[in-house]
């Protein structure tokens, strides 16, 4: 398709204002981060790294980071082993309801977060489980199985249903079928789905709301307390600068294996 001079300015145009809007703020904050002016003054002056040196030694955001970590850790083991087991299942086998159990497991993603978030502040209040960091990684690895569900169907789909065949025909059981020979085919989206479930989790914030026993911070909820504090405007610049930079590389290195993934049919 060809599209003449003036279509590709003003698809270039368009798409320009589409990134300025959606990068700007991210941009202001992490200059606001090393900006010796506190609050979100305009332009912002000075240089300094007073302020992130400040934040390694503060003992709010690296408990909460702390939190966020061990979270998005517990979440992502979860998702993993349930999502790739709902994955075989579902795209393997052929069963009475398998199309209910399959919406119900992509539908948490598809609700909003505050419905999640009272739906399971409700559930666990009224089976007698009080808040807890096992609620919180519960609620959490719901979300992350959608992720490496999604990952591990669209790969499994693209597995010739002849590899099992051939590998039956030389002696091996179902495991070592799996061991050898679908787990190598499958681990660059098992990998891409960890990835970006412990991404999701550590930036959620609104499910960790209703989920987590008080007291308990992660570093969304860290910076959304200390975010109207004007003298913690400038360590809350810092973590959010943090936050952006340090999920840069799980989500990239997810689109590569990806691509990587998709870029072939085997």
């Amino acid at each position: 398709m060809f599209f003449s001079r003036r279509a590709r300015v003003a698809f270039a145009l368009f798409t320009g204002v589409v990134l300025l809007v959606l990068y700007f703020p991210l941009l202001y904050v992490a200059r606001l981060s090393v900006a010796t002016s506190r609050g979100f003054s305009w332009p912002p002056s000075g240089f300094t790294f007073d302020h992130w040196s400040r934040a390694v030694d503060a003992p709010g955001p690296r408990e909460a980071l702390r939190h966020s970590l061990t979270t998005a850790g517990w979440a992502t083991v979860i998702a993993l082993v349930l999502g790739s087991l709902a994955a075989v299942a579902l795209t393997r086998y052929r069963f009475f309801g398998r199309h209910a159990v399959n919406l119900m497991l992509v539908l948490p993603i598809a609700l909003p977060g505050i419905v999640t978030g009272i739906a399971f502040n409700s559930g666990f209040r009224r089976i007698g489980f009080d808040l807890s960091r096992l609620t919180l990684v519960v609620a959490h690895a719901t979300f992350c199985i959608v992720i490496v569900f999604n990952n591990m169907s669209a790969r499994m789909r693209q597995l010739s249903p002849s590899l099992d065949e051939a590998s039956a025909d030389l002696g091996a059981d179902q495991l070592q079928t799996f061991w050898y020979v679908r787990l190598p085919l499958l681990r660059t989206a098992l990998l891409a789905g960890g990835l970006l479930a412990f991404a999701l989790s550590f930036d959620e914030i609104i499910v960790t709301t209703f989920t987590a026993e008080a007291g308990y911070r992660t570093l969304p909820i860290w910076i959304f307390e200390n975010m109207f504090r004007d003298r913690s405007l400038p360590l809350v610049n810092v973590t959010a600068t943090f936050v952006v930079l340090a999920m840069i590389a799980p989500v990239y290195l997810a689109q590569r294996l990806t691509d990587t993934t998709s870029g072939g049919r085997i």
